[in-house]
């Protein structure tokens, strides 16, 4: 285990321009906002950066962009997908441009066997010669990692996991990654559980709203760290009242209008998700009013 990955991640965005094209520059600005906020790392062409609405060029541009950043801070490239072949060459593409860590969801739609996803994640760390951070999002993904069958302690008891991104609300599952194998790094996946993920072991956080909270963020991560739990609590609540406007808007939707309105225009999402109203934007607004702390 890398014992430097701690901390509070950024789970980048993927910028578009007006005519719905990726857009590097808007990228290199909200990267160089967060790093001057504090953020200890960035998870690039993960869900928060609609990876899957990407085409392949355009995940691997989003590697280029990023990696600009490799000697200043800690990056890790998302390279899931469907195909195992697909995977390896975004994983090789990312070691190439220097990322230090690849992660990757499991295989999506076929309804693979924990044999075939096993061997999924065995192929891609032989093939880069690095250990893998497990996307875990069963609610995206539709596969859970059962941590009874033979088949997963295997894999996370392996030298090709790193670690994992726990991207699922039930943290007593994260739990049970860290009894299983001490030595992963685990990350809390989900913004509305960073205190729980925290009580239960994680060595940190990857967030979608750290784009455009993470100072709220970080102060509920020094507050626990330092023993102010009710501060870190109250500050929870606070992030999770915004979260639950977030969501009801569309979650990806509403945090590039934020970001947008923060003044660095990162465009819309990508159809099929829908644009925010006049109305949900009133909301957002009024939320973030009432609940964010700078």
């Amino acid at each position: 285990m890398n014992r430097n990955m701690k901390g509070v991640y950024v789970a980048s965005l993927t910028p578009f321009d007006r005519d719905g094209n990726y857009n590097a520059s808007a990228l290199e600005a909200l990267m160089e906002r967060n790093l001057s906020e504090g953020a200890s790392g960035f998870f690039i062409g993960g869900s928060s950066a609609e990876c899957f609405l990407l085409s392949h060029e355009e995940r691997i541009a989003t590697f280029e962009t990023a990696s600009a950043f490799k000697n200043r801070t800690d990056l890790i490239a998302h390279v899931g997908a469907i195909s195992t072949r697909e995977a390896i060459e975004f994983a090789k593409a990312a070691k190439a441009l220097g990322f230090a860590h690849i992660s990757a969801t499991a295989p999506l739609y076929y309804g693979f066997s924990s044999t075939e996803i096993a061997s999924y994640y065995y192929d891609i760390s032989k093939a880069v010669d690095m250990p893998v951070i497990v996307y875990n999002f069963p609610g995206n993904t539709k596969k859970e990692f059962d941590l009874a069958d033979p088949v997963y302690r295997k894999l996370f008891t392996s030298a090709a996991i790193e670690g994992v991104k726990h991207t699922n609300q039930v943290v007593y599952q994260m739990e049970r990654f860290i009894s299983l194998n001490e030595k992963l790094t685990i990350f809390n996946g989900f913004d509305e559980t960073m205190v729980a993920g925290l009580a239960l072991g994680a060595h940190g956080s990857i967030g979608s709203t750290f784009n455009c909270m993470l100072v709220h963020y970080l102060k509920i991560y020094n507050a626990f760290n330092e023993g102010r739990i009710d501060e870190a609590r109250e500050l929870q609540h606070r992030a999770n009242t915004i979260m639950e406007a977030f969501c009801r808007v569309g979650l990806i939707p509403a945090v590039k209008y934020v970001v947008c309105q923060q003044g660095i225009d990162v465009g819309i999402a990508r159809r099929p998700f829908g644009t925010l109203d006049e109305e949900q934007k009133r909301y957002i607004d009024e939320t973030l009013e009432k609940n964010l702390v700078r």
